[in-house]
């Protein structure tokens, strides 16, 4: 899947794009739209951007399950090698600690990201402010260069702002 964004002017064009797409074949479930003011959105009964959407949780999450792995492995394994209160560590326990700490490192930074904007957004930011609505769609890549040209030749008010070169795991 690949994720493509559309700048819209306002929220009669995004209504228009959205039901474009809805006719496409586009799950609803793929689409957010990002705007200064959700409630325009919910007013028009346009898909809304989720959390997944609009923070870096998703990186954070990610980068958070590595460091907390490799710290959880290194720990476990220091106090398997050098056990000062004469604890025995086996594998199950180093392994054990290791799985603790991608845990806790994917807790931590999951909400840590969970307070940042997305940085895959902030080109987007000044256009959102103006009050122009963000629209986010996700395609299989089979379908990138169908939807994009629908798009565009229904909405050139639109425009083709750029694709991501891969959906996160899991929105």
């Amino acid at each position: 899947m690949r994720r493509l964004y559309f700048l819209s002017p306002h929220v009669e064009s995004a209504q228009q794009i959205v039901n474009d797409l809805l006719l496409a074949r586009v799950d609803s479930g793929h689409m957010h739209i990002v705007s200064k003011d959700e409630s325009t959105l919910i007013k028009a009964n346009l898909p809304c951007a989720s959390l997944l959407e609009k923070t870096d949780i998703v990186p954070a999450f990610e980068r958070g399950i590595v460091v907390g792995f490799a710290m959880g492995l290194v720990a476990g394994l220091v106090g398997a090698s050098f056990s000062p209160l004469g604890l025995e560590f086996d594998g199950a326990t180093i392994l054990g600690i290791t799985l603790s700490g991608a845990i806790f490192g994917a807790w931590v930074s999951g909400m840590i990201g969970i307070s940042l904007h997305n940085s895959q957004l902030k080109r987007f930011e000044s256009a959102i402010e103006e009050g122009q609505l963000l629209i986010i769609v996700d395609v299989p890549k089979d379908r990138i260069g169908e939807i994009t040209q629908l798009v565009m030749s229904h909405h050139p008010e639109a425009g083709n702002r750029g694709s991501e070169p891969t959906m996160p795991a899991f929105p």
